[in-house]
């Protein structure tokens, strides 16, 4: 099979990538090296096509869309601090940006998998999560996956799109970036430097690791679900604080956390039901967030 990644050198992105270079898929990477970076794919540069374009460029990714047999749109604004400050960016890459995708599914029928968000959700009040839970985002970067969301009922008429509700992904490759609390758990235990917590730790998220996201994603391609939005988590919940105990606990390390002002926009608590990814995609998660960490710090 011959399929497309929007945002391919991205942490998600470069992943599936290998993933399907792996099984033998042809594979043309679309990135502008905004947030992503080649080094993510160094191991199958020579092996895939990559393509240093906008998506917000229409005519120019027109040519190299047409002819695939699925589109994997990834590429996205994420940083939910960062959308408070850079709403018309993240509108224009998150909302625009994938508007075009889906017009270029539309115009070739091609089937679409894009990467939605549990951001979409907002406070929720039933945890864990279905997907028929009312949407009410509380930051500009769960707005603009939600407006994502609405453009594809629209376009879900001429072709299947399916949109997956990632939740709280992470990953071996996604430790040094810095982004995610469990990153800045691990470089400030790697710092020998106290856990900082936003709030009072007792926030409520839903792990899930990026083997089990990427298998999700390429099922989601390969399953005939039809159209519609699919919860991919663990299914679990952590607390902030719990998990910064994990790390202390396997790392060893025996440092103190300390707390400091909730960031704007912050959910309280987040899980997902995955009852529905079961159902459609025959998936479910095999990692989970324990045994990686324990596997971390393994000597």
């Amino acid at each position: 099979m011959n399929y497309v990644i929007t945002g391919g050198a991205g942490f998600i992105g470069s992943h599936l990538a290998r993933s399907l270079v792996e099984r033998g898929d042809a594979v043309d990477v679309i990135d502008n090296l905004s947030t992503g970076n080649m080094s993510n794919l160094g191991s199958i540069e020579g092996k895939i096509s990559f393509h240093n374009l906008d998506i917000l460029d229409y005519d120019s990714l027109e040519g190299i869309v047409k002819s695939k047999d699925g589109i994997f749109h990834l590429a996205a604004l994420v940083s939910v601090p960062e959308s408070f400050v850079k709403q018309i960016e993240y509108n224009d890459v998150n909302v625009l940006g994938t508007e075009n995708m889906f017009r270029m599914a539309k115009k070739f029928h091609i089937k679409t998998v894009f990467a939605s968000s549990s951001s979409v959700y907002g406070n929720t009040k039933n945890i864990p999560t279905t997907e028929s839970e009312p949407l009410y985002p509380v930051n500009p970067y769960g707005i603009t996956k939600l407006k994502a969301e609405n453009l594809a009922k629209e376009y879900c008429k001429h072709c299947d799109i399916v949109g997956l509700r990632y939740y709280n992904v992470y990953g071996n490759a996604m430790i040094h970036s810095g982004a995610g609390v469990i990153s800045q758990f691990y470089q400030r235990i790697q710092n020998n430097k106290p856990l900082a917590i936003d709030g009072n730790g007792e926030q409520l998220r839903d792990f899930v690791n990026i083997q089990d996201v990427v298998q999700a994603t390429m099922f989601a391609m390969e399953k005939n679900t039809g159209s519609g939005f699919i919860n991919i988590g663990s299914g679990t919940a952590i607390s902030i604080s719990s998990l910064a105990n994990l790390f202390i606990k396997y790392s060893g390390s025996h440092l103190a956390t300390i707390f400091q002002e909730q960031k704007e926009g912050n959910v309280l608590a987040s899980q997902a039901d995955i009852s529905l990814a079961k159902k459609l995609l025959g998936w479910q998660p095999q990692t989970t967030l324990e045994d990686w960490i324990k596997n971390l710090y393994k000597s």
